[in-house]
């Protein structure tokens, strides 16, 4: 009931009291999904290892990544970077950091691009453990060691998310991207291991090559745009275990930082299949999580209408940016201004979200690395001139 012209209107106290009590529920939801961020405990000696590197066009990244890998390295450890087919002097960038550079055969039908480089790289890699790493990510200072030895103590595939470096303020609108794949896997709520975690984390993956070659590897997953998704699931399906830790002291990347059509087009080529991949009583969770950012923002909207409660309009949003400060600020150097102004990264959020929606329903791929990858999951493996 709509009050009289010049007077807002306020909920009976039963409906605030409900309002308020929703709202609270929601922000625990929130707090319950990404709970903890444990990172890799390490420790004990460790065995040889091969960290091999995919790599597409990244001449301008992949010497940050080597150099954080190479002083990092043993006697019998190996360096392999995979070239898939680059045409920007990947190769060569590589090779005088001293990596071995391996330039696989032509990519077979059915295969992505990334998954045939790491087989590669694998098949080229003797050592009894290997280590995935992503072009544009980073080891820390020991990391490379606290990360084998927690594999070997606890077995399975141990996959960390990197801490996001967001200098530039278009990286910024990684924010709710960053914290709602972590979300999505499970790993980071109060009971941790208890409950199997769904997927891992594409940049940095550790896996006992005994494991690797008994699970067929990337081969099992060749057409996937989510292979660490895919793999993940793969392992836990032999029987294998899967650990997933925050990155913060042992990985560290940067996601686009060559502008924000990077952003968008990378995050939409698999974040509704990402989305489509986690438990369904997980997605109705995080939804729930969402709708506390809308209401967030509709608040303010109806209170500077004078329709609402500024007060509580006011509470609600700086509860949530406080909120979203403590989630962002473990994840990556979001600074305090991005939880403030947090609208603009959500807003950005939903809107890529639709695209990838859109796009996957439609059948429609996005261009990436000068390859065609699809939306949906599934890699068609494609090149540039191939039709949609």
């Amino acid at each position: 009931m709509r009050g009289a012209p010049g007077r807002r209107f306020y909920a009976r106290p039963g409906m605030r009291s409900f309002d308020v009590g929703f709202a609270v529920l929601r922000v625990l939801i929130g707090c319950w999904l990404l709970w903890r961020m444990p990172r890799p405990p390490g420790g004990g000696p460790r065995p040889p290892v091969t960290v091999v590197v995919p790599a597409r066009d990244e001449a301008r990244v992949i010497g940050r990544a080597l150099a954080s890998v190479t002083p990092q390295l043993g006697p019998d450890d190996e360096l392999v970077v995979v070239d898939d087919d680059s045409s920007d002097g990947t190769g060569a960038v590589a090779a005088d950091a001293g990596a071995t550079v391996v330039v696989p055969p032509p990519r077979p039908d059915g295969w992505t691009g990334k998954t045939w480089a790491c087989a590669a790289g694998a098949a080229a890699a003797p050592n009894p453990v290997l280590a995935f790493l992503d072009a544009d990510a980073q080891l820390e200072p020991g990391g490379l060691d606290r990360l084998v030895t927690t594999q070997t103590a606890r077995g399975g595939m141990v996959s960390t998310y990197p801490y996001h470096d967001v200098p530039r303020p278009h990286e910024k609108l990684s924010a709710f991207f960053n914290t709602i794949s972590l979300m999505g896997t499970d790993a980071f709520t109060p009971v941790g291991d208890r409950r199997r975690a769904n997927g891992a984390f594409g940049p940095v993956i550790v896996v006992d090559r005994a494991d690797y070659d008994a699970l067929d590897g990337h081969r099992s997953v060749a057409g996937e745009v989510l292979d660490d998704v895919k793999l993940a699931q793969r392992w836990a399906a032999g029987g294998r275990p899967v650990h997933l830790y925050g990155g913060r002291g042992t990985s560290r990347f940067r996601m686009y930082p060559f502008g924000l059509r990077d952003l968008v087009d990378g995050w939409t080529k698999n974040f509704a299949a990402g989305a489509g991949a986690a438990r369904p009583a997980t997605v109705v969770l995080i939804s729930l999580w969402i709708s506390l950012l809308v209401q967030s923002l509709w608040w303010p909207v109806r209170a500077a209408l004078g329709h609402g409660d500024a007060p509580a309009a006011a509470g609600l949003y700086l509860v949530v940016a406080l909120q979203v400060w403590w989630m962002v600020r473990r994840i990556g150097s979001f600074g305090p201004v991005t939880a403030l102004l947090f609208p603009l990264p959500f807003v950005v959020f939903l809107a890529v979200f639709a695209r990838s929606l859109v796009l996957t329903a439609l059948g429609r791929p996005v261009a990436w690395k000068g390859r065609m990858v699809a939306t949906g999951g599934r890699g068609r493996g494609g090149t540039p001139s191939d039709p949609p």
